[in-house]
């Protein structure tokens, strides 16, 4: 493979140190194709270049490398955290990759510790329950992560029936003359009107806590305690209100199946691989309770396993100086891959359940991460062996079901290449755009355009435009503007680089932009008939790009959904595909994803106008985050202008200076 490479490169690759560390290759263009760790980078990185790896996955990496970097780090550890922080950050095309959805929910509690007893306020001192997603601080206490916001407000559920603990708004909580409705149904104690002591809060707040870290057999025996105490002090009353507190939590702990379960904080790890793909089902054990499960698919697993088994199984470095150690199967690769990049942002607890073995490398630097001691078992017993057993059946329904419906999705897109007669060679690359216009009587005009490849829609890749300069409600100038906007554009990006790799998002709406990204859609649908088509035919043929590309989508009699029919820009006669036919289901599926699209740009933008949103953003240290927490904390800006600067600093992230520039700039 060294006749392939530059004498530069092959030059670095001789210098390395036979020390731990990390490499990463770069192609020509300077995309990442690997990232990779080593306890010895010399011989690692050497073994890519000295052998002929012939038309393997590996070769074709191999082949493609033109540059490379290296990080020498202390310790294998330092290096396996290393390596998966680049992966998950960079998004290298030969590594197994698992994205990113939300950031998990947590449940708040707010305030700290011992506020009633230093005169802080009524709110601090009567601490709320709060769904809660974001970055924590040490203002207020968080438990968690949960798997589902559902999982969470279950739980505040759960301590309403036992510790009736507040969930109001501070806002709502300071100006209370009578006690609310969940006073009534006993889900509260009615702090705001004083119907329970600091003192008394206070302990249910600290029983709540024990609770949610699966203190239960110390809880129950401190409430049995407490109601003998006031028993002995003939407080009869007291005595009942904690009795029944005792029974609705044994009735909760009975429900929950937790009285049985030593564990407290355990996280359980299911794999299953099939036809190319993968599927990791996470489920969280928190305080000893099953809080539910979160499927992750992973991209790239197929040329990752193929470049690991290439390398020698564990590769170059542990089969040289173990060569009989057997090759690591896929499942393992894709659970410790998962492992590694999942924990670099959540907090790991101290037992991993898992359905295969994980490298103890990998735990030792979770524990090295953490400071707490991370240990992993793949066969265990008892209510252990029934959460496994859950998750691996949820991993392997998750997995058929993303096959089944990946089958479905491909199906769609084979069948409007027929019926359309585009190249049915490499359907994984046939790329969609379509565009729609939306409006309230011409206010707010806006333009979408969604992105269909791969067989599925592209969300990173969607795009607004907002329209100007039009008469309100003109959808034909408005589709003329957009068209312009975006094609014109790429006509540019084509002329200047004379090379297109694939259709991008445009800096100007915003989304990020790929060098050498400027290839045109090999089909543009207009969400409308005849007229919105003879718009894009006149843009289309003012730059000099292909009619042939352009396809209306036009309403059917009644304009009933089923009925749709096809327009062409190029002089085609008009396509019924038929209500059951499978390519109209994929054109449905688009047209009704842009619109979508439009019409919730069209809403934040109306919005905006109508109530003012745009005073916050004018004020500087106010960003999108500690903005929506003040909309959100006051119903709007409204609200928050009628605010004092006392109410503002309750709000998480703002401190006195800045509400007092908050409370200055709104008046």
């Amino acid at each position: 493979m060294s006749d392939v490479h530059s004498e530069e490169l092959l030059a670095q690759v001789a210098a390395l140190p036979a020390l731990p560390g990390v490499y990463r290759y770069f192609d020509a263009q300077d995309a990442l194709l690997y990232v990779g760790k080593a306890l010895n980078l010399k011989r690692r990185v050497s073994s890519y270049f000295q052998k002929n790896h012939g038309g393997t996955r590996i070769g074709h990496m191999v082949s493609k490398i033109v540059r490379m970097e290296t990080t020498v780090v202390r310790s294998e550890a330092e290096a396996l955290l290393l390596e998966n922080n680049l992966i998950k950050t960079l998004n290298p095309k030969f590594n197994i990759l698992f994205r990113d959805d939300k950031s998990y929910p947590y449940l708040k509690i707010t305030g700290t510790p011992g506020a009633h007893t230093r005169g802080d306020a009524p709110g601090q001192v009567f601490p709320r329950m709060a769904y809660y997603r974001g970055a924590v601080d040490k203002k207020h206490r968080y438990f968690g992560p949960y798997p589902s916001a559902w999982a969470v407000k279950e739980t505040i559920q759960l301590l309403q029936k036992v510790f009736r603990l507040r969930t109001c708004e501070d806002t709502v909580f300071a100006n209370r003359t009578r006690p609310c409705l969940l006073y009534q149904i006993k889900r509260c104690t009615g702090p705001c009107v004083d119907l329970i002591s600091p003192e008394a809060y206070a302990a249910d707040v600290s029983h709540a806590e024990a609770l949610l870290r699966g203190e239960t057999q110390e809880l129950l025996q401190a409430l049995e305690v407490r109601m003998m105490a006031h028993s002995d002090k003939l407080e009869f009353e007291q005595a009942a209100e904690v009795r029944n507190q005792i029974q609705a939590l044994s009735r909760v702990l009975h429900q929950q199946s937790i009285e049985t379960v030593d564990d407290k904080d355990v996280d359980i790890l299911a794999v299953r691989v099939l036809g190319g793909r993968a599927c990791v089902n996470l489920a969280m054990v928190r305080g000893g309770r099953h809080l539910g499960d979160r499927p992750y698919f992973p991209v790239h697993v197929e040329d990752a396993a193929a470049v690991f088994e290439e390398e020698g199984g564990e590769g170059a470095d542990e089969s040289v100086a173990n060569p009989s150690r057997p090759a690591r199967p896929v499942e393992a690769l894709v659970l410790e891959a998962f492992i590694a990049q999942h924990y670099i942002g959540v907090p790991v607890p101290p037992l991993l359940v898992t359905s295969v073995p994980v490298d103890k490398t990998l735990l030792d630097a979770l524990t090295e991460q953490s400071g707490l001691r991370v240990s992993a078992i793949h066969q265990p017993r008892e209510q252990r062996r029934a959460w496994l057993d859950m998750a691996q059946k949820n991993a392997d329904l998750q997995l058929a079901r993303l096959l089944a419906e990946e089958g479905s999705q491909q199906a769609r897109t084979r069948a409007l290449a027929e019926a359309l007669d585009l190249p049915p060679e490499d359907l994984d690359q046939l790329i969609i755009e379509c565009f729609d216009i939306s409006h309230t009587a011409g206010e707010s005009t806006q333009a979408s355009c969604v992105v269909f490849h791969h067989h599925k829609m592209q969300s990173s890749e969607y795009r607004r435009y907002k329209i100007e300069g039009i008469t309100g409600g003109d959808d034909y100038a408005a589709m003329r503007q957009v068209l312009t906007r975006r094609y014109s554009k790429v006509v540019e990006a084509q002329r200047e680089e004379g090379g297109i790799d694939f259709a991008a998002p445009d800096a100007e709406a915003g989304a990020p932009t790929r060098k050498g990204a400027a290839r045109l859609p090999d089909l543009v649908l207009i969400d409308g008939g005849k007229g919105q088509v003879g718009v894009a035919r006149e843009v289309f043929t003012a730059l000099g790009l292909d009619l042939t590309r352009i396809v209306g989508v036009e309403k059917g009699e009644g304009r009933k959904v089923g009925l749709e029919e096809l327009v062409f820009a190029d002089g085609r006669e008009k396509v019924y595909l038929g209500k059951d036919s499978a390519a109209l289901m994929l054109v449905a599926q688009i047209r009704d994803e842009a619109h979508r699209f439009a019409i919730t740009g069209m809403r934040a933008a109306r919005a905006k106008v109508r109530v003012g949103g745009g005073q916050l953003e004018e004020i500087a240290g106010v960003g999108p985050k500690k903005r929506a927490r003040l909309l959100q904390r006051f119903g709007g800006v409204r609200g928050v202008a009628s605010a004092s600067v006392e109410d503002l600093v309750t709000v998480d992230g703002i401190s006195r200076e800045l509400a007092e520039e908050i409370y200055k700039a709104l008046r």
